[in-house]
Order: C-alpha cells, then sequence, then structure tokens
C-alpha cells in the first residue's frame, strides 16, 4: 500500500505552531484541525491570537478552530467571530453541550449564515443523522466521527463511518465525513475504505506515514537491531 493510493485527504491535528509551520507547504497535508484542549497542552494563553497565527501560516489551506462555550447563544457569537478571521475558517460545533442538549439548531443558524461548520464529537448514528440533517443545506461542511475514541470501548467505528458515508450520498449534500482522534496509521486504510472524506492524524502519526506500506521482514530486522543497539548501550549483564 501506497499514500498515493488512498484518495482521502490527510488534515493535521494539532497546535504546536513550529509543527503546523513545518506541515503548512507539505503537499500531503490537505487542512488543519485543532481544539482548546489542543491548545491547553501546548500552553496556549492567547486563544484568539494563537488561532490567528495558525490561520495565516497555513492559508489558504482550510482550518478549523473550535467554540469552547457552553450556551448556545455565546457558541453563535463566538462561531461568528472565528469565522470573520479568515475564509480559510470551519467553526467546530460540539454535537451537544455538557448538558446534552443538542446544538443541531444552531448549526442549522450557522449554514443558513454561510458559515462553513464542522460538528465534532460525533459518535453514534443517531448523531449522525440528526448532523447530516442539520448541514443538509451547507455549501460546504464536516462531520468528524470520533472513531478513535469509539474504537476504545470495543465498537468498530468502520460501521459508523461507513454508514454516514452511504446516508450523506443518500442525501447527494455537501458534507465531508471525518475520521477523528486517529490512533495509528492503519486507521488512514480503514477510514479510506469506507469512503471518508477527510481523517485526522496528529503530528506524531504524521511522522510514522512513511511506514505505510513497508517491507515488514525489512521492519523486523530494524526493530532487533534497535532492541540489540539499546541493550548494548546501556550496559547491560547477566552473570
Amino acid at each position: 500500500m501506497n499514500i498515493k493510493d488512498l484518495k482521502i485527504d490527510i488534515y493535521a491535528d494539532g497546535s504546536s505552531l513550529k509543527e503546523i509551520e513545518d506541515y503548512s507547504s507539505n503537499n500531503l497535508i490537505k487542512g488543519f484541525t485543532t481544539n482548546p484542549s489542543l491548545m491547553k497542552m501546548a500552553n496556549v494563553s492567547d486563544y484568539a491570537t494563537h488561532s490567528k497565527e495558525i490561520i495565516k501560516t497555513v492559508s489558504p489551506k482550510p482550518v478549523s478552530l473550535e467554540v469552547f462555550s457552553d450556551d448556545l447563544d455565546e457558541m453563535y457569537h463566538q462561531a461568528k467571530i472565528l469565522s470573520s478571521w479568515g475564509r480559510n475558517v470551519q467553526v467546530k460545533i460540539p454535537i451537544t453541550n455538557t448538558k446534552n442538549v443538542s446544538c443541531c439548531e444552531l448549526i442549522k443558524v450557522l449554514i443558513e449564515e454561510k458559515i462553513q461548520v464542522n460538528v465534532t464529537a460525533v459518535f453514534t448514528l443517531d448523531q449522525v443523522e440528526k448532523a447530516l440533517d442539520a448541514l443538509n443545506n451547507s455549501q460546504f461542511s464536516i462531520l468528524s466521527i470520533f472513531s478513535g475514541r469509539i474504537a476504545d470501548t470495543g465498537i468498530d467505528p468502520e460501521i459508523i463511518c461507513k454508514k454516514a458515508v452511504q446516508n450523506r450520498n443518500e442525501l447527494s449534500s455537501n458534507v465531508k465525513i471525518l475520521w477523528a482522534s486517529s490512533r495509528e496509521i492503519f486507521n488512514l486504510i480503514q477510514a479510506d475504505r469506507v469512503g471518508c472524506d477527510i481523517i485526522t492524524l496528529s503530528y506524531g502519526l504524521l511522522g510514522k506515514i512513511n511506514n505505510l506500506g513497508k517491507d515488514l521482514n525489512r521492519y523486523s530486522l530494524e526493530t532487533v537491531l534497535m532492541f540489540y543497539k539499546d541493550a548494548k548501550a546501556s550496559g547491560y549483564k547477566l552473570t
């Protein structure tokens, strides 16, 4: 398997400006995503300034930036602000707030106002159906299915993603189905074979992408060599 054999677009997921700069000119990367948790992990103190730096760095490639309010009216206000920062901005709206109140009516309003939306934290087929309904009249939008977290529960995310793609196709809508929270490079193969349009990969996973299609015998030998060198360098002895 070669990366060129895949039809899916790869978006880089993270908030480190250094890593974003490194990948901004990489033709393999078609877009970027981040979220408040990733911002916090990167010790970002000024959300607006950091977000604007990302937008400028990756332009004209798309970047998804997330609202962080729990109040629907404030979410709307934040979405308007985020969208105003650049034509390449897609506003991430969670499928519900923390009180499990649906954000679908808000999403419909944003779509009517021609704001590009990325519906995030989608886990179930019921959520998929509601999100697709809310996004159906959009010119361009994304539905992010958290496949890695779904798999963490022992449930096969391919089933949910495949159904999402089928439902989207039946609606003939402009919604892009995104495989989110990837855990390994094999997720690229899974997402591509069920017809997802986009997959997000962390910068750690992007560093492993050259392993795709690697000869397993060669990989085995490299692994044995690594173990040998590390053991030798450690000075371990058995007496």
